[in-house]
């Protein structure tokens, strides 16, 4: 039997979401856990997931939530509601677990997969890929056949042939030989491609084939802890329309 990894990304401290999404991976048959970064951020229960996703023992990358958690810097770059969870989170979190945050890679290759949060290129400046100019420049440092990414929390396959790149859209998906894929994941825990649903891939590396998985969970519950936390309500109300 072939070994089937999850590949988890965008937790963004959503409790609700990263249950469901566990659940589900146990019943797929899942052998393994990888997570492309940003365990905390926006939501309102980032020591619960951080345990979680501890517990897994997985390769895991450093989000830029996560960096910025961790280091204390400024917060300019940030829109007013992501810094002010940052900051909240800065105060949630052990010494122990912001130093674990702080240690975390920004890229990590494994068993010929690679995992980033952003792009291989410089993956501590956590750029966006949104278009296929913009993986283009990704297949130049990515040296495996596929390496799975996440940061804009909307799922996409990016396809390097030789005749160029070639933008797929989310489905249920058979590599082909020879080709390079830069793969986002989606979001756990904050959608943000109009479907509210939690999404993770599973990578079934025998038959090569990438599932994404979209799962409905009590997105309610997720608000009320939001709104329980005294944090900004614009987090809580995105939520139930995956923007």
């Amino acid at each position: 039997m072939g070994k089937k990894i999850a590949i988890l990304g965008d937790i963004h401290s959503n409790i609700d979401a990263l249950e469901v999404v566990l659940e589900d991976a146990q019943s797929q048959g899942v052998d393994e856990y990888f997570c492309t970064g940003d365990i905390v951020g926006y939501n309102a229960c980032p020591h619960e997931c951080l345990e979680i996703v501890r517990s897994l023992n997985c390769p895991v990358v450093k989000g830029n939530h996560d960096y910025y958690v961790a280091s204390e810097r400024n917060l300019e770059d940030f829109n007013p509601y992501a810094a002010a969870v940052v900051e909240w989170t800065r105060g949630q979190l052990s010494d122990e677990e912001l130093q674990y945050l702080h240690d975390m890679p920004f890229s990590v290759t494994k068993a010929g997969i690679t995992l980033v949060h952003s792009t291989m290129d410089r993956p501590e400046a956590f750029g966006y890929v949104f278009d296929n100019q913009q993986a283009e420049t990704n297949f130049i440092y990515q040296k495996t056949l596929v390496c799975f990414h996440g940061h804009t929390h909307c799922p996409m396959i990016y396809e390097k042939q030789m005749s160029g790149v070639y933008r797929i859209d989310p489905q249920e998906f058979k590599l082909a030989p020879g080709r390079k894929y830069f793969i986002n994941v989606g979001s756990v825990g904050q959608p943000r491609d109009g479907d509210p649903r939690a999404t993770y891939v599973i990578y079934d590396v025998a038959e090569r084939t990438v599932n994404f998985r979209r799962l409905e969970y009590d997105i309610s519950a997720a608000q009320a802890r939001i709104r329980a936390a005294g944090l900004p309500e614009r987090l809580a109300e995105r939520l139930a329309y995956g923007q």
